[in-house]
């Protein structure tokens, strides 16, 4: 049976060296479920996600593909459960549109080449706006943030199988968390809920439980967030796009030490 904070109860039996079969045992197991966005009733993505802060993640959808600026311009989010998932119908204003519309109909004659949203190289690659936000951040409130982290992270305390996207204030104080079995789920919803909340995320930082791709790069770039912080690793992609638009990226970060990404190979 499903709960509220996304995950389902599995009967498990254990199993130890030398084949022997221990005993039986119970566990949270993280919930995956397909969700459908439609805008205006046109299908536009279907994603892989958990289904809780579904409101959260549609505002953060929406702004992540510039088909808003901001979360009132949406006009209504309503959640539906399928047989097969969850349908989320967003409703914009008509002038909103015609990025729907045009991969709508890019859709019938190609194939999408795999990054949510997006139906070719040219539109992955598009150009960003530079990060403005200026924030000093010092590294003890960075390590402040990732010691805190955990108790926070409900939903992977009880699954050990959810990423989280985390809001930290200058400080280093966790100022909002949303969780996800998607590390960009987890980003969207989380930078949904801020702009819900009208909050700025140049006010802060954001710290993911992930390793760091250049999509959230990308997502945090169009946030006009100053400094990222990511768990994992980053790829290269990420490190130069972060260099190129203005972001501070730090990853690999654990209690003891950090990497401050720069954009310099050998």
């Amino acid at each position: 049976m499903a709960d509220e904070a996304g995950s389902k109860t599995y009967r498990f039996s254990v199993l130890k060296p030398g084949g022997e079969i221990g005993e039986q045992t119970t566990r949270p197991v993280v919930i995956e479920a397909p969700v459908a966005i439609e805008f205006n009733g046109i299908g536009y993505a279907v994603m892989m996600a958990t289904p809780i802060n579904l409101d959260d993640f549609a505002v953060g959808f929406c702004l992540a593909e510039n088909l808003v600026t901001r979360a009132d311009e949406i006009i209504s989010i309503d959640i539906f459960q399928a047989a097969a998932g969850h349908i989320l119908r967003i409703a914009l204003p008509q002038d909103r549109l015609e990025k729907v519309i045009a991969r709508a109909r890019q859709r019938v004659s190609e194939s999408s080449c795999g990054l949510c949203g997006m139906d070719n190289l040219d539109e992955v690659m598009r150009p960003l706006p530079l990060v403005t936000a200026k924030l000093m951040v010092a590294d003890d409130a960075i390590f402040s943030a990732l010691s805190g982290l955990r108790a926070h992270q409900p939903l992977n305390a009880a699954t050990g199988a959810a990423h989280a996207a985390a809001f930290c204030a200058p400080d280093g104080s966790v100022q909002m968390i949303r969780e996800d079995v998607g590390r960009h789920n987890a980003l969207d919803k989380l930078i949904g809920a801020l702009a819900k909340a009208q909050i700025d995320p140049a006010a802060g930082f954001i710290l993911l439980t992930a390793r760091c791709s250049f999509e959230l790069v990308q997502k945090a770039v169009l946030a006009n967030c100053s400094l990222l912080v990511t768990i994992s690793a980053a790829t290269d992609l990420a490190i130069n796009t972060a260099a190129q638009y203005g972001l501070r990226l730090i990853s690999l970060a654990r209690a003891d030490t950090a990497l401050d990404a720069a954009p310099q190979t050998g």
